[in-house]
């Protein structure tokens, strides 16, 4: 593999744009957990307040929309490119984060209508993402740059869960959360037109030596060749059939968790919105923190050679959901014990979870560089599912949110999936470009040919 004197380049602002990406659009997904607590609060002398007994099925139908979009998200991101579909759709994702006062005016219909279109318009944004790291991200740097930028995500719940609860105790009441996440949103936007690029070969920003050491060492190959997506093989391939069940196992865990920690919370130990936010963000802040030490675990072991990429994403998702699902099962037996107790098992249960991000969810471009947002699309379409039954099944099960024996069949049931999950992922899974992505036969002619001949680059950046 070809080297390059560029330590920090053009690749790096890219990903660092996507960081924020991912964490603008969580903090407006998850502002709604605790802001649900303070527009629900009846005894708040501040703004409008709704007796609202549906706040799970408000919460899941970001998912309704989000379902919507993920799977063509992905052949649509590849064909033309993530950088427009990225900024039409966090515009509006953001108006509609801002409407969301307004239309709590009609009723929990209303903010559902909000919800859902937010779902729809982030749906883009992994898959497109994804495919952005295909193209930009060398294999050397894959785990560490793809943590980072999925742990956008992480620190958005950590952010915008102290935040909200700030804003809604604050004199500005709980509507300011949503215009501040929508703001941001607006603001992210501005930044992406002008600097972001569907690839290398588009950026007017690149150096050429830049160039050639991104296309060298992702074996590019002409993009002219690729004319289809290839779904038969796609549907047929076991090892992404492992991933879509890993990523749905992993997704019934933590959107349960994120969406009901700060119900859980202040239903077993009645605290203020504001202390609810800021506990309720403890085990993100660590999540994301964690990710970091995760990830440079991940390129250790594939760069030194000491296990293959598949069998490095398989021990960081084993560590990223049987530890988690340990840490449940000690939750519900004694997380009503104690404040105390409850928030270290939620801090396991969430921070080793943060393994996964250098697990299965880069996985899909280790599979297929070329279709790796579709991939993302297929598995995060499904896994979407999970999202909307997890928070539906928590209100069919937990009738009284005292009752710390219902939140046990919670707990209970989401260690199960996870632990079922993966181990699926760690007999079936893979880490190696699979036979049907169109780099596979140049690569294995490239690895042929090593030291014979040089592959050929050519500075194709379109003026």
């Amino acid at each position: 593999m070809e080297k390059t004197s560029i330590k920090f380049g053009v690749r790096h602002i890219q990903a660092l744009l996507l960081f924020f990406l991912l964490t603008s659009a969580f903090a407006t997904r998850i502002s709604l957990s605790i802001g649900i607590v303070a527009m629900t609060n009846l005894n708040s002398t501040f703004y409008p307040t709704y007796n609202w007994t549906d706040k799970s099925t408000i919460l899941s139908s970001f998912f309704w929309g989000n379902i919507l979009t993920l799977l063509p998200a992905g052949p649509i991101t590849t064909r033309f490119g993530p950088k427009v579909p990225f900024c039409v759709a966090m515009v509006v994702c953001s108006l509609f984060t801002i409407a969301i006062p307004f239309m709590a005016r009609l009723g929990s219909y209303g903010v559902m209508i909000c919800r859902i279109v937010q779902g729809a318009s982030q749906g883009f944004f992994n898959p497109g993402i994804s495919n952005l790291l295909g193209k930009w991200i060398v294999p050397s740097e894959r785990s560490r740059v793809g943590t980072f930028v999925f742990a956008g995500g992480n620190l958005g719940t950590a952010l915008s869960m102290p935040i909200t609860g700030w804003l809604c105790s604050s004199q500005f009441g709980w509507p300011s959360a949503f215009y501040f996440f929508g703001g941001l949103g607006l603001l992210w936007v501005a930044v992406w037109f002008f600097v972001g690029a569907n690839s290398p070969s588009q950026c007017k920003w690149i150096s050429l030596e830049e160039l050639e050491f991104i296309e060298t060492s992702l074996h590019k190959r002409d993009n002219s060749e690729v004319t289809h997506t290839p779904w038969k093989s796609l549907l047929t391939s076991v090892p992404l059939w492992s991933l879509l069940i890993v990523h749905m196992a992993q997704n019934w865990g933590y959107y349960t968790l994120v969406t009901e920690i700060p119900i859980y919370i202040n239903a077993l130990f009645g605290l203020d919105v504001s202390s609810n936010g800021m506990l309720s963000a403890l085990p993100y802040v660590v999540m994301w923190i964690s990710t970091f030490v995760y990830s440079t675990l991940a390129d250790y072991l594939i760069n030194s050679g000491t296990s293959t990429t598949g069998q490095a994403r398989k021990i960081l998702n084993s560590i990223g959901l049987y530890g988690p699902a340990l840490a449940l099962v000690c939750l519900s037996f004694y997380g009503s014990a104690s404040l105390i107790v409850t928030m270290v098992l939620l801090i396991l249960a969430v921070g080793l979870n943060a393994a996964t991000v250098s697990g299965f969810n880069v996985n899909h471009v280790d599979l297929s560089p070329t279709y790796a947002g579709t991939l993302m699309g297929i598995t995060g379409g499904s896994a979407a599912s999970m999202s909307i039954l997890g928070p539906l099944f928590v209100q069919w099960i937990v009738t009284d949110e005292k009752d710390s024996y219902q939140w046990m069949i919670i707990l209970l049931i989401s260690a199960a999936i996870q632990t079922a999950g993966n181990t699926l992922f760690v007999v079936y899974g893979a880490g190696n470009i699979q036979p049907w992505d169109p780099s596979y036969d140049f690569l294995d002619q490239v690895e042929k040919n090593k030291g014979a001949t040089n592959v050929n680059i050519h500075d194709n950046r379109k003026v």
